[in-house]
């Protein structure tokens, strides 16, 4: 039995935590939330509850396990901790000083109150080795936007994918921008309400999203159905399968094998 309840706020204590659509394990999977994320329990019972992330407004059910409840004083002392150091490589293992367990972090998971190779969680102690942190976001270029992504290259599809082990587009181009320091909502159709309109390819550069409609929609479909982000004016890497990088034109991506156009272009935004 479900029951609507009071706010009560929770932070999540798994590296990687699934969001479903229904409080059921075989319910699609809509999103991820990352180790140390805040959220917003309004529903709850039966072992799940309903939340609303506070980063990028996602909704769904978790498993109560999953989250620690938090008092709002404790939200609001936890919500004011310095979490601007992140991981920048594809796994970091942290390890905990009171345990001696260790733990895999993703890229784009951010420390609380970390410095010089340790941050503090949940009342516990870590340490985490400093090549594999950013203190604060990079500075977007074509350059940093290439070294942060190859490593990320052939990292499967994964529907509501936020992590280096398996990405959606549009968790993809999510993670890929925080790293810069832009904060995206979740999914393309809403992305692509941000930032300012790119009127044409020849004017975009790296690190602007681009949109597409899918050739295998209904003509009359205008729908966003896909996302990438610019390598440059003719590349775009983005996830489909995998994550790659193709060739991009004014018109969209090709099919390798054909050349038959197989996304559209439908916007480019800046952020």
């Amino acid at each position: 039995m479900l029951n609507i309840i009071l706010i009560v706020y929770a932070l999540v204590v798994n590296p990687v935590t699934p969001v479903r659509s229904e409080p059921d394990y075989g319910a699609e999977q809509e999103t991820q939330l990352l180790l140390g994320e805040t959220c917003v329990i309004t529903e709850e019972g039966d072992g799940w509850c309903r939340v609303r992330n506070d980063y990028d407004g996602q909704t769904g059910w978790v498993e109560n396990q999953r989250l620690q409840r938090l008092t709002e004083e404790e939200y609001k002392q936890y919500t004011a901790i310095d979490r601007s150091a992140f991981v920048c490589i594809p796994i970091a293992l942290a390890r905990c000083e009171e345990t001696g367990e260790t733990m895999p972090l993703t890229i784009g998971t951010h420390l609380p109150a970390y410095r010089q190779g340790r941050f503090t969680f949940a009342g516990r102690h870590y340490k985490i080795r400093k090549s594999a942190v950013a203190t604060k976001p990079y500075v977007l270029n074509s350059k940093t936007l290439e070294r942060l992504t190859r490593p990320l290259m052939n990292a499967p599809y994964l529907w509501g994918g936020k992590n280096c082990m398996g990405y959606d587009c549009s968790g993809f181009s999510n993670v890929v921008l925080s790293l810069f320091g832009k904060q995206l909502l979740r999914n393309a159709r809403e992305q692509v309400t941000q930032g300012r309109e790119v009127k044409s390819l020849s004017e975009a550069q790296a690190g602007d999203l681009v949109f597409f409609n899918h050739k295998s929609a209904s003509p009359s479909d205008t729908a966003i159905t896909h996302v990438g982000i610019l390598l440059s004016q003719d590349r775009v890497i983005h996830c489909a399968g995998c994550v790659h990088a193709d060739s991009i034109t004014p018109q969209g991506i090709g099919d390798a094998e054909t050349g038959n156009l197989r996304w559209e272009l439908a916007a480019i935004r800046r952020y």
